[in-house]
């Protein structure tokens, strides 16, 4: 029986592994609720951190780990953007820093590489990774596009793609640098080979096909490229429904897309198969958390029916899972993937 490492490994490298391979996204929030320990805890905590993630990936059984999950708003933190750290679920930022392109010069990049929280974070996926080598082990954060739109806000990112897009492809830009300088530490020494990249403000329920060809694609084949001259493979999760855009993922250089549960699954393979892994996308919410086990086994099979027995793919939900998912549930879910004969 293969390893979960040699099973994702086969499935980014567009092969047949001996079963389905089937992960989760992130679980940070969950895993944290669940182990009894809070985000503030772990943040200046490495052994804290790696201690949960280890000993929740052994219960969870995903053939992915994700170290960082719940933390992506920390470069901007770094930055001096004040957090909150809530009872339950990750912690926000509070506020913004940039108002104009003249606000990113004021910004500075070198405490990505000093700042505590960060090094904790990469503190523990060293612990981690040589802990579960087994294990496909990732460190996570937001793509550019999204950790640009932390820098000036939501609202104001939405805003700029049609009156100010000089300002979206400056922060975008400057957010590539943020993300090269988090990693850097871990690329160089040949330390992280798995990279994990959210953009939830790329949705395809946020910004058009052509923005996200206009201002999305350029920054991530940037950053990707240069995480893969170093060595390390990303995984892209894009939420929302990007039907209509599948066609522009290979030209990101991604290694695997991973789609929403509003993404139809079946086109995905028709354009993606063979040229990319891809990756979902039971949903998180009616299915993971509200549903029954018999959902989430029929939702499971459903999803590898249609596109999931020729290699290439991973079975994920379409998105992070809420942290009041059942565990029963989350466990049918690993065990379709598990059970299914390939």
């Amino acid at each position: 029986m293969e390893t979960p490492r040699e099973v994702i490994d086969r499935a980014l490298n567009r092969e047949t592994a001996d079963r389905i391979p089937a992960a989760l996204i992130g679980a940070g929030t969950w895993s944290a609720r669940e182990y009894g320990v809070s985000f503030k805890q772990m943040s200046t905590d490495s052994s804290l951190m790696a201690r949960m993630i280890t000993e929740m990936a052994d219960r969870l059984k995903s053939d992915i780990v994700y170290v960082g999950s719940g933390y992506p708003n920390f470069p901007v933190a770094a930055l001096g953007c004040a957090i909150n750290y809530r009872d339950v679920g990750t912690p926000d930022l509070e506020g913004t820093l940039v108002h104009a392109e003249s606000d990113l010069t004021g910004l500075d990049l070198s405490r990505i590489s000093s700042d505590p929280v960060l090094s904790t974070i990469r503190q523990a996926y060293g612990v981690v990774s040589k802990a579960l080598g087994n294990y496909a082990v990732t460190l996570t954060a937001w793509g550019p596009f999204t950790l640009g739109a932390r820098l000036v806000g939501e609202e104001a990112m939405m805003k700029a793609l049609y009156k100010n897009p000089g300002l979206v492809k400056s922060v975008t830009e400057f957010a590539v640098s943020m993300l090269k300088l988090f990693y850097e530490p871990l690329l160089s020494p040949g330390l992280l080979d798995l990279i994990l990249l959210g953009e939830p403000t790329a949705s395809g329920d946020l910004i058009s096909r052509k923005q996200f060809e206009q201002f999305v694609l350029p920054q991530l084949q940037d950053f990707i490229s240069w995480a893969a001259g170093k060595g390390a493979r990303t995984i892209l999760h894009i939420c929302g429904n990007t039907t209509d855009r599948l066609d522009l993922y290979p030209r990101t250089g991604v290694h695997c897309i991973s789609l929403d549960h509003k993404t139809d699954m079946v086109r995905a393979k028709e354009i993606l198969h063979g040229t990319i892994c891809f990756a979902g996308n039971v949903d998180p919410v009616n299915v993971l958390l509200r549903g029954t086990v018999q959902d989430v086994e029929d939702a499971c099979r459903n999803v590898i029916e249609k596109v999931g027995t020729r290699g290439g793919f991973i079975l994920m939900p379409g998105c992070d899972i809420p942290p009041g998912v059942p565990y029963e549930n989350i466990h049918a879910f690993m065990r379709v993937a598990r059970e299914w004969a390939v």
